[in-house]
Formats: C-alpha cells, structure tokens, sequence
C-alpha cells in the first residue's frame, strides 16, 4: 500500500535497521524501542492487522513465526527468554495499519513493557 509506513520500509524507500529478512517477511529494529532488543516483524503482503487475515493470505502467519524464533536467535534471546505482542486495532494500541509483532527481549520482562 502507496501510503503505509511499513510498506514502505520493506520497499527501502524509508532507511531501517535489518535484522532478518527473506521473501515473505521483513525484520526491522523499532526506532522508539521499549526493551534492549526490540524487534518488528512485519509480512511483505500488506495485511492491515490479525482481522484482515484470510484463506489467501494466513499462511504468512507461519512464515512471521519462523521468523520469530530466527531473530530470536540473532539476537540472541532465544535462550533467556522474550516477549511477542501483537496489537490488533485501535483500541488495543495498534497505530500502524500492517500487521505487525513486536519481539522484545535483552531484559526481565513485567507488565510495564507494553
């Protein structure tokens, strides 16, 4: 989508921090991170949030959860432990229209990370 942040960012038009990406995913360094590692992990099919999932395009979830545990390991927090979250709508404190899941470790997680 023309107007998307993320979309954007998978298309190199907006400079971001990669830390994984193959051809269906794209991992990116938050620039307002709320833990030592804090990572986004977004599918390059633009699916607005969880409730735009649908039988064309749910199998990207299983590529978004490969992913998951690959920057895990990069990072190396596959071993200690790390939080996954997903906002799904506005009400949840989703603010960027592209699914996306935010990987956060390098810390004792409590509830006062997001």
């Amino acid at each position: 989508m023309k107007d998307c942040i993320f979309c954007r960012i998978i298309n190199q038009e907006i400079p971001s921090t990669k830390v994984y990406e193959n051809e269906y995913v794209y991992a990116f360094k938050d620039i307002n991170p709320a833990a030592p590692v804090h990572v986004l992990v977004v599918p390059k099919l633009h699916i607005e949030s969880l409730e735009g999932l649908n039988e064309d395009n749910l199998e990207n979830v299983v590529h978004i959860h490969r992913a998951i545990k690959k920057v895990a390991e990069i990072c190396k927090i596959n071993k200690e432990g790390y939080r996954v979250i997903v906002n799904c709508g506005e009400g949840a404190g989703q603010t960027v229209w592209h699914l996306h899941y935010h990987v956060l470790g390098g810390t004792k997680m409590d509830e006062k990370i997001l």
